[in-house]
């Protein structure tokens, strides 16, 4: 035991060194921290330290947005003011904006619809509102955007109701419109006129004094049949197209004061006062009343700025459309921005909504000729001291939309080509208007 004592001491001593060295070994050293970054040699075997993962950028999201925004002007304010501007606030959303002619619009739709590729978004007549909401294209935006009826308290209360149908709001109002008399003022010194005419008979007595200029110079002068034209007539004079709660033509259309708007109309154009035009077919109505070759147009807000920037020389007025028995009635025209129930994209379209039916915006399609739909962009002084929006909204204050029901486009057609066949003198007004009554009256028969 003596002996191996010695030995046992010197193992232990052996260990503890051993442990020292190795503790010794493992304190850090004082050298700088940039000797760290020495690449390892062929020999070193510690893996080189990996790169922090990078997230790759998040794609916009991109919205397609249809309009019938005029190429001219108002497209090109679109895609150069507004888009940018838009995105700039929203870089995580891209807008495609896509013109369609007025002409062709609604066919694109109803095929982009059929075959599942309908837009996000589009600017829509008023009048498309409630039969594409009675096909289930449209997404109710009082269900799908959470501040709806903070936006919609927003809106003049006209604009507002050619979204409601069957209980729910289809769509938001995005400008508004509608007609009045336009009238040439080298015309009307011509002949000896001093005002506007005010009412029927007034507009009567100023065509007799027109025509005496010459057969190259009519009163009046207009597009065709179509509601647009032939509405504000039959309005002024009494008539309707249909009962007001839309079940009827039959007491309404073929009435004696909507035969008396289309008799009007016919002597019209019998008489020279008003051009054929209106019978349907090419007229450069513009052109004409630069020309001084017609007095009197019907004309929306949009006409003052671009007639101005075309015919800068030509001096004109505006005024309400001659009152008849029934008033001074126009047509309620205006677009309204409507989301499609196919959209993936509800939440980026619903911020391009927002953004165009801020109040910064609404003044600035002002100034493309664009009447707001916001209560307080109409209060506003912009729009107070405007040169000429100021007969509009007053005209607005009795202008009548055309029929809200999903069948109007079916409805107009017949309008449309009765109309034209009592212009034309093919048929007789009465009995042509009773049998177009009895038409309409089976559109409005709900389906048994």
């Amino acid at each position: 035991m003596k002996q191996r004592f010695p030995l046992v001491i010197l193992s232990v001593l052996i260990v503890m060194s051993l442990l020292l060295g190795a503790c010794a070994k493992a304190t850090p050293t004082s050298a700088p921290a940039a000797t760290n970054l020495t690449a390892p040699t062929a020999t070193d075997t510690t893996a080189p330290a990996q790169p922090e993962a990078t997230i790759a950028p998040v794609e916009p999201v991109t919205i397609t947005f249809w309009h019938g925004y005029n190429a001219d002007v108002e497209t090109v304010f679109l895609d150069e003011t507004l888009i940018p501007e838009f995105e700039a606030l929203h870089p995580d959303i891209k807008v495609q904006a896509v013109a369609v002619p007025y002409d062709q619009f609604r066919r694109k739709l109803l095929i982009a619809l059929s075959g599942g590729e309908s837009p996000d978004l589009a600017r829509i007549d008023i009048i498309w509102v409630p039969e594409l909401a009675d096909q289930g294209a449209l997404a109710r935006l009082d269900e799908t955007m959470s501040d709806f009826s903070t936006l919609s308290e927003q809106m003049l209360p006209g604009p507002l109701s050619t979204n409601f149908f069957n209980g729910n709001y289809y769509g938001l109002p995005l400008d508004t419109n509608t007609r009045v008399l336009a009238y040439s003022k080298a015309v009307f010194s011509a002949a000896g006129i001093e005002k506007a005419p005010t009412t029927i008979d007034e507009f009567l007595a100023a065509c007799e004094k027109i025509k005496a200029l010459g057969n190259d110079t009519y009163c009046f002068a207009d597009g065709g049949t179509y509601a647009w034209a032939s509405n504000p007539w039959i309005w002024s004079f009494g008539g309707d197209i249909t009962d007001p709660e839309i079940t009827k033509a039959t007491g309404y259309y073929n009435s004696a004061a909507t035969v008396a708007a289309y008799n009007f109309l016919k002597d019209g154009i019998d008489k020279g006062y008003i051009n054929p035009s209106m019978r349907g077919g090419s007229f450069d109505t513009w052109g004409a009343f630069s020309q001084n070759k017609v007095a009197m147009i019907f004309e929306g807000p949009w006409f003052p700025p671009y007639f101005d920037k075309q015919f800068p020389e030509v001096k004109y007025g505006l005024a309400l459309i001659p009152a008849g028995d029934g008033g001074s009635v126009s047509v309620v025209g205006g677009e309204d921005i409507v989301m499609f129930q196919q959209s993936t994209k509800k939440e980026a379209a619903a911020e391009f909504m927002r953004y165009m039916l801020s109040e910064d915006v609404q003044l600035k399609w002002a100034g493309q000729g664009q009447v707001p739909v916001l209560k307080s962009a109409i209060d506003s002084d912009i729009i107070k001291n405007h040169a000429f929006f100021g007969v509009f909204l007053e005209q607005l204050k009795t202008a009548k939309a055309r029929t809200p029901h999903p069948l109007w486009s079916k409805m107009e057609e017949i309008t449309t080509n009765v109309g034209n066949a009592i212009l034309n003198g093919t048929v007789v007004t009465q009995a042509a208007l009773d049998e177009a009554a009895a038409k309409i009256d089976v559109l409005l028969t709900p389906a048994q």
